[in-house]
């Protein structure tokens, strides 16, 4: 599977999403998608799985939870929008993952880029894409792609969209 995943888009879609996800099999959203319209061009264009984040309407949080958990490529994988970084998660989150953590942890909310193995809590991966929108303190707009193949990550870009700011 080749994964797109985005975050934090903050009613803002940037055309190349578009060309840098062509060849993905889904695109994954970690929360504070904006508009409805953003997450609609992203349904029509490929299969999503999303969260909403804390801007996020009750529109958008009817149709996405707080939390998705399920598996993919033998991977249990976890999206949240509010989760934190490793060592320092959310304590909603901090319990879940000290019982019962997933192969890979993906939230946004931080507007910061960061990839890491947590070796804490059963050696999962983190990972948060930062930024697509506008809105935030980020400088760079970015989002990451990546293969997932039976449990095992390759591939992986960090894909910078450009500035932040209109």
């Amino acid at each position: 599977m080749k994964i797109g995943l985005i975050s934090d888009t903050h009613s803002f879609l940037d055309p190349k999403v578009f060309d840098y996800f062509q060849h993905c099999d889904e695109i994954w959203h970690a929360g504070d998608i904006g508009e409805p319209e953003v997450i609609n061009h992203l349904e029509n264009f490929k299969p999503i799985r999303a969260v909403y984040g804390n801007i996020d309407a009750p529109e958008i949080r009817q149709k996405y939870p707080e939390n998705q958990r399920f598996v993919c490529e033998n991977s249990d994988i976890w999206i949240t929008h509010i989760g934190g970084y490793p060592p320092r998660y959310n304590p909603k989150v901090l319990k879940l993952l000290k019982d019962n953590p997933p192969n890979i942890f993906i939230c946004g909310h931080s507007h910061i880029l960061r990839v890491m193995p947590d070796q804490q809590f059963g050696n999962f991966i983190y990972m948060n894409p930062g930024a697509a929108g506008q809105e935030g303190f980020h400088s760079i707009r970015t989002i990451l792609r990546f293969d997932l193949e039976n449990k095992k990550i390759s591939n992986l870009e960090a894909i910078e969209l450009g500035k932040r700011g209109r």
